[in-house]
């Protein structure tokens, strides 16, 4: 049961199939983000993230140009019944960045918006 409701509890999009937009990577310099295969390369190599990092990703990626609260994070990925302390977000986003391999004071794949939260950067 716990299994299902966390699978309920993810983003889903439309029906990605019909979108040309979503078929094309989306690419932040060395880092590409393949929506329908939910894949992460980085200079071309696959970066194993956990399910909640990918979709944290996912989310930012798909509108980069987008300042996000960790409370739109959390009902985006998480879902709008998640009772928990926001500051969950910070620990998933300091993994992301180990991963990617990406400083928060240069932020070349996920910035910092100061008094906000975060959004993806340019790469």
């Amino acid at each position: 049961m716990a299994r299902v409701q966390t699978v309920l509890r993810r983003p889903r999009g439309g029906n990605p199939g019909n979108s040309t937009a979503a078929a094309t990577p989306w690419v932040f310099g060395d880092l590409q983000v393949d929506p329908l295969g939910q894949q992460v390369h980085l200079k071309g190599e696959p970066v194993p993230l956990t399910p909640t990092e990918r979709d944290l990703l996912m989310t930012m990626a798909q509108r980069p140009s987008m300042a996000f609260t960790r409370t739109q994070l959390i009902e985006d990925v998480w879902g709008g019944g998640w009772v928990g302390d926001e500051h969950l977000v910070d620990v998933h986003i300091a993994h992301l960045r180990r991963k990617l391999g990406d400083n928060p004071d240069l932020a070349r794949y996920i910035a910092t918006v100061r008094g906000i939260g975060y959004r993806m950067g340019s790469g």
